[in-house]
């Protein structure tokens, strides 16, 4: 493949433009860039749960699933570029039934917490919820595959389900939202 970044500033960006995939230049905050650089934010925060002690299957899907965000970020970065397929949103599917097979049902609300892994995987389900929303915005005014909003919607489920695995996993269990107000 060769050396693709042989310098690592360039001052392209200075001006407040940035190139896509395709060679065209945008604004750093346009609805393109927001999306995808929201992807990548998503795939750093899978990193961070990477970083913790989990279960070998959650690794390996956590792993497969940083690869396709990548491949999801070069979509939205190349205008009508596709790499995420009904195949790949299947499968997150078929891994989120097998993880919420062993769980209890839900009959509360549970609070983003449950141990350093458990909640690492909470943040980044935030964060792809705040991706599918950000590629739901940039579809209103550009060309977007269908695919890559229904990756992140499930995905965000998915990563639902993992925390819940891992809160068990670490021993923290859950914590369930007391929807009682408290008064002081």
């Amino acid at each position: 493949m060769g050396n693709r970044l042989s310098k690592i500033y360039t001052r392209t960006g200075d001006d407040g433009l940035t190139g896509l995939g395709d060679g065209s230049r945008v604004a750093k905050d346009s609805a393109r860039v927001d999306a995808y650089g929201t992807v990548d934010e998503l795939n750093s925060c899978i990193g961070v749960v990477l970083a913790e002690t989990i279960p070998d299957d959650v690794r390996e899907a956590l792993v497969s699933i940083q690869h396709q965000l990548f491949d999801l970020g070069s979509e939205l970065c190349i205008p009508g570029h596709s790499a995420i397929d009904d195949a790949d949103v299947s499968a997150l599917e078929q891994r989120l039934d097998a993880l919420n097979a062993d769980l209890p049902a839900l009959k509360e609300f549970i609070l983003p917490a449950g141990g350093r892994a458990a909640s690492a995987c909470h943040v980044a389900r935030t964060v792809c919820r705040r991706a599918e929303r950000c590629v739901v915005s940039l579809a209103r005014d550009e060309d977007v595959r269908p695919e890559a909003i229904r990756y992140l919607n499930r995905l965000s489920d998915l990563l639902f389900v993992m925390a819940r695995v891992l809160a068990r996993f670490e021993g923290g269990g859950e914590v369930l939202w007391r929807h009682e107000r408290r008064r002081a």
